[in-house]
């Protein structure tokens, strides 16, 4: 098993301070496994609403939930979002005798439970696929090949690693996007899902999609929502300076696993990775969330001009002004683009991240990083 320990340190410093924190991720990304570090799955304080008997007891929440003490676990809390107006009751006691840890992924009705019953009284902990932080730089290839999830990254094979990703998207459509409340058919949000394989790293274009899928523009950007909201889509905004230039205004779309990305492009090992014309893109993505990861930015943008600069993140770190752009190349070089976003933008500091070995200064500002130093990007 795989250390998690910034996690586990997250959620215990969470605890401290929130009577109620909810832990927010993908199915199988492992927000169980860390939970059972804190409490075994077997004490009568962790309650998994897949499994009948917590289900029964929470049916009267209150007077199953009042008398426990310490650390309580709820499971899937989406499951049964009547909870949370009986948790900010328990949440108001004096003293706090219990703590409530919800695992849940993402649905319309957990999210606005949450926001309108918890609010000031919950703590959020978002919860990603791996990254090279917890699996070592020396098993970078793997990890954008099979991407993040627990399972597909530690399985003991890449066959074994594609059957376990087939199976998950699988289920994810057939079954999970229906209990978190998306009423989709499974056949369209294939469809769409893989049409959207070939959108990553491009600007979303609604009226294309639905010319492509044969429904209206409304109805591709609800499925759209629908995988944004359970954590399969990134979709990132464009950046709006008053620079007197047409701004490109349409999000970029990215999977946000690889390892998804690549199984519904049918590219199964790392010489077909290599070789595929989704190389650069699929690069892109893993960067970007490797350096979200890194740096635990909770926003960041894109900016693109129709002139055409463009500038493949943007975000504000500690009052810094931060570019970055994301290059699959030996060597790369400053280019005209860069020289015009660090103007427009005013950027304090413009990192491009490449997969060599070297860094090195390329102007005031702009310095190439490599990808095994990502997390002293900003130094």
């Amino acid at each position: 098993m795989i250390s998690r320990a910034e996690y586990l340190d997250a959620i215990r410093r969470a605890l401290r301070h929130s009577p109620v924190v909810m832990l927010l991720g993908p199915r199988q990304v492992g927000k169980s496994t860390l939970a059972r570090q804190l409490l075994r799955a077997d004490d009568v304080n962790y309650l998994d609403l897949e499994l009948p008997g917590p289900t029964t007891l929470l049916r009267e929440p209150f007077t199953n939930l009042k008398d426990r003490r310490g650390l309580v676990v709820i499971d899937e809390a989406q499951r049964q979002p009547e909870l949370f107006p009986v948790l900010r009751v328990l949440a108001d006691r004096p003293r706090t005798p219990a703590r409530f840890l919800l695992l849940g992924s993402a649905s319309p009705e957990l999210s606005r439970q949450a926001n309108e019953s918890l609010a000031g009284r919950v703590a959020f902990i978002d919860v990603q696929g791996l990254s090279t932080a917890e699996t070592g730089l020396a098993k970078t290839d793997r990890l954008w090949l099979r991407g993040g999830f627990p399972r597909a990254f530690l399985a003991k094979s890449e066959a074994l690693s594609l059957e376990w990703r087939q199976g998950f998207i699988r289920t994810f459509l057939e079954r999970d996007l229906g209990v978190l409340g998306f009423g989709y058919p499974p056949p369209a949000m294939m469809r769409f899902w893989t049409l959207l394989a070939h959108y990553h790293g491009q600007i979303w274009n609604a009226a294309e999609a639905a010319a492509a899928m044969g429904v209206t523009a409304r109805t591709v950007n609800r499925y759209l929502d629908a995988l944004e909201q359970t954590y399969m889509i990134r979709r990132v905004l464009p950046w709006y300076e008053n620079v007197g230039k047409r701004i490109v205004k349409s999000p970029k779309i990215f999977f946000r696993d690889t390892g998804l990305l690549h199984t519904l492009q049918h590219i199964n090992t790392m010489g077909e990775l290599l070789h595929h014309p989704k190389l650069g893109a699929s690069w892109e993505g893993f960067v970007m969330e490797e350096i979200s990861a890194a740096l635990k930015l909770r926003d960041f943008y894109f900016y693109n001009v129709h002139s055409g600069t463009e500038l493949d993140m943007f975000f504000l770190h500690s009052g810094k002004r931060i570019g970055v752009e994301i290059k699959r190349e030996d060597a790369p070089r400053m280019t005209k683009s860069m020289h015009v976003a660090l103007a427009d933008l005013k950027l304090d500091k413009l990192r491009v991240v490449y997969p060599g070995p070297h860094r090195y200064k390329l102007a005031p500002k702009v310095e190439c990083v490599p990808f095994a130093e990502i997390h002293d990007l900003l130094k």
